[in-house]
């Protein structure tokens, strides 16, 4: 079933067109990933989901509600993450989520949630002592007090240490697992290729793809990259004249042969013509990073505290 549908979603801040014909399904019990550049519209995109922003034109359906006409049924049915800034120093843990489960008809149990993410031995910390980590749980849990199905995460692992971003990755594999449908935005191409089942791709404000990771990533056409020692002499035209080869790099031996297409194969084929050896061959793996830059013409770009209004 449907969880989410957005179709031809439209909203400018005077000339400025922040999201263009934007349009996506979200199924039940996805999580679902949407990345961009900075100022590509997914800021926008997300806060009209979450009825934060009155579209100019389109429609937005969560879970057949109007996310403006029917706030309060959306309100029941969809949690965010709530922003760090927004706590006081002094609150402890259980009176966060106390006070958060008040806000919903039929909340979850908070007390549950503290164990499920691994909050049990905080549960009377004040929210200055906790670490990053535990911070970022907090506002997971946060998110899910109000027992919605869907729940909007916003750069769910920006500022922690790799071990605390792998554990939170965890985390959401186990809320999904309870039936709950994820909006992931993130920076993270390695976050988005993890945890997502499809991933939308905004740039300039419209929709360059959606697909799956692997979809994404066999589909965007990206360069691709054989590293390799040779056991004699080679000329480098042989390689360079091929047509899949965009560049060929020597550096202390070692060739970097840098293409398109069929390049394995291509550099193969050329070197078993030259009755050359390919010694300690390595084909680079493509990943999002690759298929990002194909979609976009750009490197995703690190996470910022606030990408502003006109995302």
């Amino acid at each position: 079933m449907t969880a989410l549908e957005v179709r031809h979603l439209h909203k400018r801040y005077g000339r400025h067109v922040a999201v263009d014909d934007v349009s996506f399904t979200v199924a039940e019990g996805e999580i679902f990933g949407i990345i961009g550049p900075n100022g590509a519209g997914k800021t926008t995109t997300v806060e009209s989901i979450a009825g934060l922003r009155t579209p100019d034109s389109g429609s937005v359906s969560v879970l057949g509600f109007d996310p403006v006409k029917d706030r309060a049924e959306v309100r029941e049915r969809l949690g965010v993450q709530p922003q760090e800034s927004g706590f006081p120093d002094a609150i402890k843990v259980a009176e966060a989520l106390e006070l958060y489960s008040s806000f919903y008809r039929n909340p979850a149990d908070w007390r549950e949630l503290i164990e499920l993410l691994g909050l049990t031995d905080t549960w009377n910390t004040r929210y200055k002592a906790l670490s990053g980590g535990q911070k970022q749980r907090l506002s997971i849990a946060l998110a899910l007090v109000g027992g919605p199905r869907i729940a909007i995460l916003d750069e769910l692992t920006t500022g922690l240490d790799p071990q605390a971003r792998r554990d939170t990755w965890c985390l959401m594999e186990r809320v999904r697992d309870r039936g709950v449908t994820i909006l992931l935005v993130t920076h993270f191409m390695d976050e988005a290729e993890r945890l997502s089942d499809r991933i939308a791709v905004i740039d300039g404000g419209r929709v360059a793809a959606v697909d799956t990771p692997a979809g994404l990533i066999a589909r965007s056409s990206a360069v691709r990259q054989v590293r390799f020692r040779v056991s004699q002499p080679l000329d480098r035209s042989v390689l360079t004249g091929l047509p899949d080869v965009s560049r060929v790099e020597i550096a202390e031996g070692r060739w970097l042969v840098t293409g398109r297409g069929q390049l394995l194969s291509s550099v193969a084929g050329a070197l078993a013509r030259a009755r050359v050896v390919a010694e300690d061959l390595r084909v680079d793996q493509l990943n999002l990073d690759d298929a990002f830059v194909a979609l976009t013409g750009r490197a995703p770009e690190s996470p910022e505290p606030s990408e502003g209004r006109g995302d």
